[in-house]
């Protein structure tokens, strides 16, 4: 059983995790941060009595169901509310800035010249550009796999497939990413 603490340092430890992640797949900021308030809350809620070692799988499959959550009251309101305003707030891009985000956690080389920081801060932008740009499915493998390090098997059980679909795309997403990148001159 996880105590109090052992909750509150588990959900510190992965709220920034979480809100890039939402960010990315609802593409604004005030949504993914209400997706994340309430997956902690429902984690908090009704798993907090379980072992500490099994909150992240847990979390980060309330997670995925908030954000689907997110998606079908989005279309539903679309569905219901379909006028140019509502268009208009719907392609809202946010000011979610990665590179911030990035280096407000990192403490870069201070040795490191402007201009290495201007390329890589370029080629972070190409990347975030291009993972935004990735089906849903895609992303939510590659960000699961990548960013949250989750195993395959652990994946899966996040995003509710097989194992194998997990594979599949993962592949295609690191596929895409690299031939998009390649296109614009970037080689990691």
């Amino acid at each position: 059983m996880a105590t109090e603490r052992e909750l509150a340092e588990f959900l510190k430890s992965v709220e920034k995790r979480a809100f890039k992640r939402s960010v990315y797949h609802v593409r604004n900021d005030e949504a993914a941060l209400d997706i994340v308030q309430e997956s902690m809350m429902k984690l908090a809620e009704h798993y907090g009595h379980k072992p500490a070692d099994e909150l992240p799988m847990l979390f980060q499959r309330i997670l995925s169901n908030c954000t689907l959550d997110w998606f079908r009251r989005q279309k539903t309101h679309n569905a219901l509310f379909s006028n140019m305003g509502d268009f208009e707030s719907a392609n809202d891009e946010g000011d979610f800035d990665l590179l911030e985000t990035l280096h407000a956690s990192s403490n870069p080389e201070q040795n490191e010249s402007t201009e290495s920081q201007t390329d890589r801060a370029q080629t972070l932008r190409a990347i975030e550009s291009e993972i935004q740009e990735l089906p849903a499915r895609q992303r939510e493998a590659f960000l699961l796999r990548y960013w949250e390090e989750l195993d395959v098997a652990e994946t899966a059980a996040a995003m509710g497939c097989s194992q194998g679909s997990v594979k599949t795309h993962c592949s295609r997403a690191v596929h895409a990413l690299a031939q998009a990148l390649k296109a614009k001159g970037i080689q990691l």
